[in-house]
């Protein structure tokens, strides 16, 4: 998939939506759903410079929940309408421009992949409070939920926070090398960070919990966006010599340029660990083969277990010829999916607090696995750092690269394969 956002995709996607109602489910005909439709607002970025293949990809996600659910006769005998509006993630004024217009388009909800600044988004939705589900993934955000639980009551964050990228690291590598295959050069770590909130929120994370753990930080190298030349980066890998290497950044272009230069003058035996930014489908097209052996993580993927690989399957058969995204895909099909649910049960789509209490209080296994929002934060619950119970919060998938796909290697009960030694490692 390209990281630029395809507008004919989208409305042929919106058309869909719109005539999936007269679909047939099984060998039955589902009776149409009739009425005032029920709205669901989204924050999609199309034409930003960041957010865009992430964002296409939860605004393909929940067409196709929302095919699923109109084919089946719909919400209360009602059709769900998606009604996407364009967002620049990393402006204020527009986080706050794009919630004020679905307030005033009057939606039944929000659901949003991430806006990097999500307090001016936020603000805009306090007075109107029709529940708002997202995945910013920012602890800043749900911290704020905490500390003022009436205003936002109707913020949901449906992954957990950035800081178990760094929380969960030292964890990983001492599993790995414990009992996952993996044999460091020594335990030091080299964190290249990013100097964007999230990323040194999560660098912080990560050197703090390096403190507890058999490995140790070896050193802190920042790096600023765009980044133009990873030669340096690389030199200072090498001169530094950890046996783990943490790059703390998110943009997948800039990976790939990244992975493609380390692979030709890499630090032998080191472990190379890419936060995040491989999940965006452009890195492997961009990387093609150099991307093999590299690991990455999200706290928001989409399983492999059958549930999660049934809905692989589907994904693909309905956006055929396009690398899935193993994240927002996800994640937009669970937040259709749980605010049908919501819907269903409390029988009043306009009864903002009613929904808003039936999310709160109901856990939700998706296709990314368990979300927990009953908590001071209402944000999901991690697995395996905040709690050890697979079924009581969502994994934190970490990917390797292997044979030109992304396979899950950790956390052990949800693996699809074990660790590969890189060529370099070798």
């Amino acid at each position: 998939m390209s990281s630029s956002f395809d507008r004919r995709d989208a409305i042929k996607g919106m058309a869909a939506v719109a005539g999936a109602s007269m679909l047939p489910l099984g060998s039955a005909r589902a009776q149409t759903p009739k009425g005032k439709p029920i709205v669901l607002g989204l924050t999609i970025s199309k034409t930003a410079a960041a957010g865009v293949a992430d964002h296409a990809d939860h605004l393909n996600g929940s067409i196709l929940a929302a095919e699923e659910i109109n084919a089946a006769g719909g919400i209360l005998g009602r059709p769900l309408e998606l009604k996407p509006v364009d967002v620049d993630v990393l402006s204020p004024e527009s986080c706050q421009a794009v919630i004020r217009k679905l307030v005033d388009l009057k939606v039944h909800a929000i659901s949003s992949p991430f806006l990097f600044v999500p307090v001016p988004a936020m603000e805009a939705s306090v007075n109107y409070k029709c529940p708002y589900l997202h995945g910013n993934t920012q602890r800043a955000c749900t911290d704020l939920v905490a500390a003022n639980p009436d205003k936002y009551s109707h913020m949901f964050q449906m992954d957990p926070s950035e800081v178990y990228y760094g929380y969960t690291f030292p964890k990983f590598l001492e599993d790995l090398s414990e009992k996952g295959g993996w044999k460091p050069i020594n335990n030091k770590v080299h964190i290249i960070q990013e100097q964007i909130a999230y990323n040194q929120t999560i660098s912080k994370a990560c050197q703090e919990a390096l403190k507890s753990s058999k490995f140790e930080l070896a050193k802190v190298t920042d790096i600023q966006y765009p980044v133009q030349d990873w030669g340096q980066v690389i030199q200072d890998i090498k001169r530094t010599g950890a046996g783990a290497v943490m790059v703390d950044h998110w943009v997948a272009a800039e990976y790939a340029a990244f992975v493609k230069q380390f692979q030709a003058n890499p630090l032998k035996g080191a472990l190379v660990y890419l936060q995040y930014g491989p999940s965006q489908p452009e890195f492997l097209t961009l990387s093609g083969k150099a991307a093999e052996g590299f690991v990455w993580s999200t706290v928001l993927g989409v399983y492999a277990d059958e549930k999660g690989s049934a809905f692989r399957a589907k994904y693909k058969k309905r956006f055929p010829g396009k690398v899935m995204g193993l994240c927002y895909t996800g994640g937009g099909y669970d937040i259709v999916n749980f605010l049908a649910q919501a819907w269903t049960k409390t029988g009043d789509p306009d009864n903002f607090k009613a929904v808003n209490d039936y999310i709160r209080k109901t856990p939700y296994r998706g296709v990314c696995g368990w979300s927990y929002l009953n908590n001071a934060r209402q944000e999901g619950v991690h697995f395996p750092v905040g709690t050890p119970d697979i079924d009581k919060g969502m994994g934190q998938l970490y990917f390797q690269v292997q044979g030109g796909e992304h396979k899950i290697i950790y956390p052990y009960g949800l693996k699809e394969t074990g660790f590969k030694p890189a060529a370099w490692m070798a």
